[in-house]
């Protein structure tokens, strides 16, 4: 929804909602991040030297962006600005104007017409990815290839094929440090449910409910190379099930849709892990959610039952004692993932496993073609696990 075509009173109440949910700064990029998108003053030819930047050659401009769109403005250049001023190197987008308006506004040095000058700088250590969906995997593998560290925003490939040519490359270029985009399990109630669970034995039962935004049918996410909502949304869901369950203890699993045929943005999806835990996850897109993505997870784990709402809000019961953790904003993990990925790939830490690059992927995939067959599906063990290349 574009909300710089809203009547003022409703703009109005949806910033003041923004700034109880999400903190005044927080909401303000948010904003910025709307009149970004409409931006048009573009540039001609290979590069546009931004004469704003005091220290183009600043040794801590490491970061190169590849895909320069509302995410990446409000979130990953948002947060980097927060760890270092001059962190940004250079941005490329397809459309010129928003790779001109992120650096601008992040004081980087420049902006590019060709993705390849962004990885062939040899000033660039780090990328972050958050283009279309389709060229997050084919960017990817050409930054590890060129000795680069990468973050690659969700969904990292949108097939099976894609998926071989990531792995292959992580395999013969292990210097390369690979993050993913999946904040979520970052978030500080998510890491404060996963404590309170690991006292817990057995196996879980999980319920998601996820209301989502609904988008035109014209959306680039419903274009078929794109992967759809599931891929470009849904995905967020099943990886944090993952997180909950563990690789370790989830395949082979089973999974099966209750999904109507040709749904292209409502989805019920239900699976049964190795354990024996089980998950239903719902994600509905009916119309506009004034308050943004609605989500709501119930689970139970041996004598704990827990609820968390939005990821603001944590309300547990283990027989009679309760407990509610209540955030001052919503913190859905962003600024810690993307700030572990920055320290990660400057320091001794590791990046992503390549089984759980791979797991997550596959049990997303596999989550897609249950509900376009509406037929049971079953990733085995030697599949969501397998690290090498068949």
């Amino acid at each position: 929804m574009d909300y710089t075509k809203s009547k003022f009173l409703f703009q109005l109440k949806k910033t003041v909602r923004y700034v109880r949910l999400f903190g005044l700064q927080r909401t303000f990029i948010k904003v910025l991040g709307q009149y970004h998108m409409k931006s048009e003053d573009g540039f001609d030819g290979v590069k546009w030297i931004n004469d704003r930047c005091s220290s183009p050659d600043s040794k801590g401009r490491v970061i190169g962006i590849l895909g320069c769109g509302n995410f990446a403005y409000s979130n990953i250049a948002y947060y980097l600005f927060k760890i270092r001023k001059d962190f940004l190197r250079c941005g490329y987008d397809k459309d010129p104007s928003r790779s001109k308006s992120l650096c601008l506004k992040f004081r980087g040095a420049f902006a590019c017409s060709n993705w390849r000058d962004v990885i062939e700088d040899e000033a660039v250590k780090i990328v972050f990815i958050a283009s279309n969906h389709a060229s997050h995997a084919e960017y990817a593998v050409a930054c590890i290839k060129a000795g680069k560290h990468v973050h690659i925003e969700k969904p990292h490939v949108v097939s099976e094929e894609q998926l071989n040519l990531l792995r292959e490359a992580m395999l013969e270029y292990p210097e390369s440090k690979v993050f993913l985009g999946f904040n979520r399990p970052r978030s500080r109630l998510f890491m404060t449910l996963k404590e309170e669970l690991s006292r817990q034995s057995g196996p879980l039962m999980i319920n998601w409910f996820i209301a989502g935004h609904a988008i035109a049918d014209g959306h680039w996410y419903f274009n078929e190379r794109e992967g759809g909502r599931v891929l470009g949304n849904l995905c967020h869901w099943t990886d944090l099930t993952l997180h909950l369950v563990s690789l370790e203890r989830a395949f082979p699993c089973r999974i099966a849709s209750a999904t109507p045929k040709a749904a292209k943005s409502d989805f019920a999806v239900t699976i049964s892990f190795a354990d024996r835990s089980c998950a239903v996850i719902s994600f509905s897109a009916k119309g506009h959610t004034f308050e943004g993505v609605r989500e709501t997870l119930h689970v139970h784990r041996g004598d704990l039952l827990a609820s968390l709402y939005d990821f603001q809000v944590l309300e547990t019961e283990l027989a009679e004692k309760k407990k509610r953790f209540r955030l001052s904003h919503r913190d859905h993990g962003h600024e810690a993932n993307i700030r572990n990925s920055f320290d990660s790939a400057l320091d001794s830490r590791t990046g992503e496993t390549l089984a759980y690059v791979n797991a997550t992927a596959k049990f997303f995939l596999a989550i897609r073609r249950a509900i376009e067959t509406s037929e049971e599906v079953v990733l085995t063990q030697s599949e969501a696990m397998e690290e090498a290349v068949s």
